[in-house]
């Protein structure tokens, strides 16, 4: 061999980062920035899965069909006429120069900042080394510090394998040239509505399947009620309390079988029914870190799975969203520096659902304060609100969760309502109360102003 695929020279490292998403990346180039000896393993694409084949191609998609949405929004106000075709063929090509440009990016900033990339394959071999396996080399890695920062991949049940070619996950929708005539998703969480939405702005057909009782569960159920009766104007066939048996590809088509016997069939189907980590094969059992099911990385309170070995991000099963993994890498990196020594903690973590409409939740809901104390409700329709109304997209509304007369949890839903979400976050990270209000001035007109009237509006008890 002439040449290495790997890095050469000394192995030895204050840090080896396993994992080049979000989390890990972050955690590579935050601790070199404070003069850390680091090296990133990756055995795929830097950017992980957010990057490549999941949040990142998806918002591209979402923000570029969303004029589809705005024009039928003034269709029906009857102020405007015409139609938008999508060049999905030029989308395509916009993503993935995009994303090949951000991955091109981020390998500068490693190289700027002096980190070993090693792409390549990990596996902890004892307690201070990580072995790497490249297709034609391998080399071991010898670590003070170890963040496991591996992320996690589609969930898979019997009877629901997808081929990537008729029925796909997120990455095979993603690789998708065209959008088929009829898309059968099942699972009404984040991930299937996004894509849902991409899809019908280009004319596909929709029909979502799930076993739950209600579109994105997760959040307030008038959220998931707004968001259903939205869905429905679309035309969209939404099946919920299905218990779906199996799903395959069957002469070019998509075919559900539920338990009752009855068949859906599609041009192609989505499986969104969530994602697991991926810890097999990290030879977790070699450092003395363990596992609880589907296979979360047990930590302990300063995010440890073992002596100077953290788990980050989806691995550890606290949170699956990446602005979370992003946070407790800088938590980690600050420890192994030495400038923070307290348990791990964190403000509120934001959710969004991206889309037409959007939703938005930082803090608790209704259901997560039982028995706490004085619950009370103040909400805002946005109807009422001029941008709202200036667009024509006026369905939702902001809902505030006071515990004690003070701010708990903010949730909304409807026209960019992921505009105002740092803004909540700030509120409920510091509690506001109703002498708060009148610290911060709202702009006239704007959207946040609907934030300011769910603040302002009178507090109900939750029914």
């Amino acid at each position: 061999m002439t040449s290495s695929n790997l890095p050469t020279g000394n192995r030895a490292y204050d840090l080896v980062v396993v994992g080049a998403g979000p989390g890990g990346f972050d955690a590579a180039t935050e601790a070199a920035a404070l003069g850390i000896k680091v090296a990133l393993v990756e055995k795929d694409l830097l950017g992980g899965t957010c990057l490549n084949v999941g949040c990142i191609p998806t918002k591209l998609y979402l923000g570029a069909t969303s004029p589809v949405e705005d024009l039928a929004a003034q269709v029906k106000a009857k102020v405007a006429t015409g139609d938008i075709q999508i060049n999905f063929e030029a989308l395509c090509t916009k993503k993935d120069r995009f994303v090949a440009g951000t991955r091109k990016a981020m390998m500068q900033k490693l190289k700027a900042l002096g980190i070993d990339f090693y792409p390549a394959t990990a596996k902890i071999i004892e307690a201070g080394k990580v072995e790497v396996s490249h297709p034609e080399e391998e080399a071991v890695l010898e670590y003070k510090n170890l963040i496991l920062a591996t992320g996690s991949h589609p969930t898979v049940f019997p009877g629901l394998d997808p081929d990537n070619e008729t029925v796909l996950d997120n990455a095979g929708f993603l690789a998708l040239t065209e959008m088929p005539e009829s898309l059968l998703v099942i699972g009404a969480g984040f991930i299937g509505l996004e894509m849902a939405q991409i899809a019908h702005r280009t004319g596909t057909k929709i029909t979502i399947v799930d076993a739950l009782d209600r579109i994105a569960v997760y959040e307030d159920p008038e959220v998931s009620k707004t968001l259903h009766s939205v869905f429905k104007r679309h035309k969209w066939d939404i099946k919920l309390g299905v218990k779906v048996k199996t799903v395959t590809a069957e002469n070019g088509k998509a075919i559900l079988r539920t338990e009752d016997g009855i068949e859906i069939i599609a041009e192609k189907a989505l499986i969104a029914v969530g994602r697991r980590p991926n810890s097999k094969d990290l030879g977790l059992e070699n450092c003395g870190a363990t596992t609880v099911d589907p296979g979360f990385v047990e930590i302990n309170e300063n995010l440890e799975a073992a002596p100077n070995v953290y788990a980050i991000g989806d691995l550890n099963g606290k949170m699956l969203l990446a602005h979370a993994a992003s946070h407790q890498a800088g938590y980690v990196v600050r420890r192994i520096a030495g400038k923070d020594t307290a348990p791990y903690t964190h403000a509120p973590i934001p959710s969004i659902l991206y889309g037409s409409p959007e939703t938005m939740r930082v803090g608790r809901m209704v259901s997560d304060l039982e028995g706490e104390g004085d619950v009370k409700v103040s909400s805002f329709k946005l109807v009422a609100n001029p941008i709202a109304q200036s667009y024509a997209l006026t369905q939702g509304f902001v809902k505030v969760v006071w515990l004690d007369d003070k701010v708990a949890g903010i949730t909304a839903v409807g026209h960019h309502v992921s505009g105002f979400t740092t803004a909540a976050a700030m509120i409920v990270q510091e509690a506001w109360t109703e002498d708060d209000l009148h610290n911060i001035i709202f702009p006239h007109p704007s959207l946040d102003e609907a934030l300011l009237g769910a603040l302002k509006a009178e507090r109900q008890s939750p029914k």
